[in-house]
């Protein structure tokens, strides 16, 4: 709404270029072939990116899982945007997301590491358990399957996380860095 009532103030030329701007967004912008992502060309940037890491592939529901990693400046793989998640209680199944073409990527590629980076709700662990089903039967070449973090955000309270998040918290406990601690009797090394 706020945007109709600033087109309306704005003067026609600006209204007009708004438009042309959107027609050309809508007949410019596809999706990549290979990986689902958003691009001008028929391969993303990513994808054709030589500085990636082509030996691990980071499987999201959509775009915007993209742009969110890609923000963090942390990882250099591929990516592999499915466009939702299996949702029966929606009426989403396998055949409505990007799965096959994962199933024939996974195929033609030699890939060391397969991320999934899925949302921590019901439907997210629903497709990560049906991908992982897949996965193992898609490839002769070994690989392994990891899946994302789960647990406290930086800067949570505990007494204000969920039961379940503080207990995969705890079942799923990384070291602390530099935490090695030697008995009164161990010699150091």
């Amino acid at each position: 709404m706020r945007l109709v009532l600033h087109l309306l103030k704005s003067n026609p030329e600006e209204a007009g270029r708004l438009g042309s701007l959107l027609a050309r967004l809508r007949s410019e912008i596809r999706y990549c072939k290979v990986c689902n992502n958003i691009c001008e060309a028929e391969v993303c940037q990513i994808c054709s990116g030589t500085g990636r890491d082509h030996s691990v592939l980071c499987i999201v529901e959509d775009i915007r899982d993209v742009i969110a990693i890609e923000n963090t400046e942390q990882y250099k793989g591929l990516y592999h945007v499915l466009g939702g998640l299996i949702s029966p209680m929606d009426g989403i199944g396998p055949e409505e997301l990007n799965i096959s073409g994962l199933i024939e990527r996974v195929r033609a590629s030699s890939f060391t590491e397969i991320i999934l980076a899925l949302s921590t709700t019901m439907e997210g662990d629903t497709t990560s358990f049906y991908l992982v089903k897949k996965l193992k039967l898609a490839s002769d070449t070994e690989f392994n399957i990891s899946t994302i973090a789960r647990g406290i955000s930086v800067g949570d309270e505990l007494e204000y996380a969920d039961e379940v998040t503080l207990g995969r918290s705890i079942l799923h406990r990384v070291p602390y860095e530099g935490s090695s601690v030697q008995g009164k009797n161990k010699p150091m090394p």
